[in-house]
């Protein structure tokens, strides 16, 4: 990845910076800046940029994005990697957000073969600046700025390499005329070199190593690489993947060897072409020594490149017999689907048939239920016509029979004459005092006796009258007691007034009262 820029990012010196700090390793952490979005790929258009040595599809090419929600807190968004992202040994899933603790273990894509660690693996955690920056990798635009000048040196074209030999102080004569580069050409040395043509389709790489892999691989016939992106889209669908992982992983150790031979076949080309610029005519045997050891690599990689297309063509065809073999599971969990579907509905429709059989009782039940009601209802109405009629025979006895001739209401403390005529204790009294006789048949009152049995009957039979008549009887009760006190004072009054002549009369008349 190199040493970081010698410029210190404005606004960060001192203080305490979160950053993920590379596992085993003092150099190569990636600064987590506050307020800014921190991207992570193999990609151009990112933050931090992850070129993988060992396999260059690790890491996809916008592998994964930290950046800080509202409250401050950093979290990480998987962004659909092939590899996925792994925190604290769990996989994320694509899309989702995250939040990031201090002394989280983060691990981006998976461990190679016959390797226990993933070579991307970072722990979350936060120091000081000075103890960070030293150790920091480099930013994406950073890369880029240093290269520039190289980049820049890598377009010449022969024309002016073979005008900045020329005028050098060893006053070199050999000339190169015409160079392409072409996908497919090759370079042609004219005059006192006589060296043979060469292709040089990445003599001057102006891409990283990632682009230079793709161009590769699409320059020399090569159709595997789109077939891959297909395959690998058909893998994911396959039940039993324990085949074609293998096959895939061999496929990654291949694309490994192709990048070293491409990378091999780029320092030779740097070589000779630094050789044809430095050295004299006494020197071709090694110009051509070395353009052979070129082809030869050219050779290897074609070889290399024939072989991964077989693969490649193999992993197709086992991925296609695993399609097979899951189309006939599908038909067979169709037919299962099918059985238990019918074997639902049998079930379904017994039940069904039960319970209009239940229905059908029920109702009959019902049925039955509402005649007894109806019956009850008859027998209830009928007892209750009867009771009113009991009802209203008692109130015409009681208004009948039952009642004063003198006051019309029910009799109260009623007395009975020697005449059998019976009135109330209260209104006998009060007529006495104009007439001592009976108001019914005129015959004179000689003796009065009190019925109690009629006073019981009448209670009994006003307790189940109105509220109405039962206040009406017991405030005329009252009423009358109160004229009774009152009457009782006077006559005692009147009679020690009296001559004792008299008073014979008024006791006996107080007696018969």
């Amino acid at each position: 990845m190199g040493e970081p820029g010698p410029l210190v990012p404005g606004g960060l010196a001192g203080g305490r910076r979160w950053c993920l700090r590379r596992v085993g390793m003092n150099a190569e952490w990636l600064l987590l800046e506050d307020g800014r979005e921190v991207t992570i790929g193999r990609g151009l258009g990112v933050t931090y940029q992850l070129v993988s040595k060992i396999c260059p599809l690790m890491i996809s090419r916008n592998h994964c994005v930290l950046k800080q929600n509202p409250e401050g807190q950093w979290t990480i968004v998987d962004n659909k990697s092939l590899n996925g992202v792994w925190l604290n040994k769990e996989r994320l899933q694509p899309l989702q957000v995250y939040l990031l603790h201090k002394g989280d273990h983060i691990q981006l894509g998976v461990p190679l073969e016959n390797k226990e660690n993933a070579e991307y693996e970072y722990e979350v955690t936060e120091e000081d600046w000075e103890s960070v920056y030293p150790c920091l990798a480099p930013k994406n635009d950073q890369m880029l700025e240093k290269n520039k000048g190289l980049r820049t040196k890598r377009k010449f074209s022969l024309d002016e390499l073979e005008g900045l030999g020329a005028e050098g102080p060893s006053n070199l004569k050999s000339k190169i005329s015409k160079v392409s580069c072409e996908p497919g050409q090759s370079v042609k040395v004219h005059g006192e070199s006589g060296v043979a043509g060469q292709p040089l389709q990445c003599l001057y790489p102006e891409s990283t190593p990632l682009e230079d892999t793709e161009k590769t691989m699409g320059a020399h016939n090569h159709p595997g690489a789109p077939k891959v992106r297909q395959l690998h889209h058909k893998k994911q669908k396959a039940s039993n993947p324990s085949a074609p992982q293998s096959s895939l992983e061999l496929f990654k150790v291949t694309m490994t060897r192709i990048l070293k031979l491409k990378t091999q076949m780029q320092e030779k080309q740097v070589a000779v072409l630094n050789v044809k610029r430095q050295t004299q005519k006494g020197n071709l045997k090694k110009i051509r020594k070395m353009e052979q050891e070129l082809q030869d690599l050219q050779s290897q990689l074609c070889a290399e490149q024939a072989q991964q297309q077989a693969r490649v063509e193999q992993l197709e065809r086992t991925l296609q017999e695993e399609e097979h073999h899951l189309q006939g599971l599908e038909k067979n969990q169709e037919e299962d689907l099918k059985q238990q579907l019918a074997q639902a509905l049998q079930e379904h429709q017994a039940l069904m048939e039960e319970l209009s059989r239940s229905k059908k009782d029920f109702e009959t039940i019902i049925q039955a239920k509402n005649r007894e009601l109806e019956r009850t209802k008859e027998e209830k109405e009928k007892m209750q016509a009867q009771k009113e009629e009991v009802l209203s025979h008692v109130n015409d006895v009681l208004e009948n029979e039952l009642q004063c001739i003198i006051c019309s209401e029910y009799f109260i403390e009623a007395v009975t004459l020697n005449c059998a005529h019976s009135f109330c204790s209260y209104c006998i009294g009060e007529w006495m005092k104009r007439k001592v006789e009976c108001p019914i048949c005129r015959k004179d009152i000689e003796s009065k006796t009190h019925s109690l049995v009629l006073d019981n009957c009448i209670d009994k039979m006003v307790d189940n009258l109105s509220s109405e008549v039962k206040e009406r009887r017991i405030v005329l009760i009252r009423e009358r007691k109160e004229s009774l006190k009152g009457a009782l004072g006077e006559w005692r009054q009147g009679f020690w007034q009296t001559e004792p002549t008299q008073r014979e009369y008024l006791l006996k008349a107080k007696s018969l009262s």
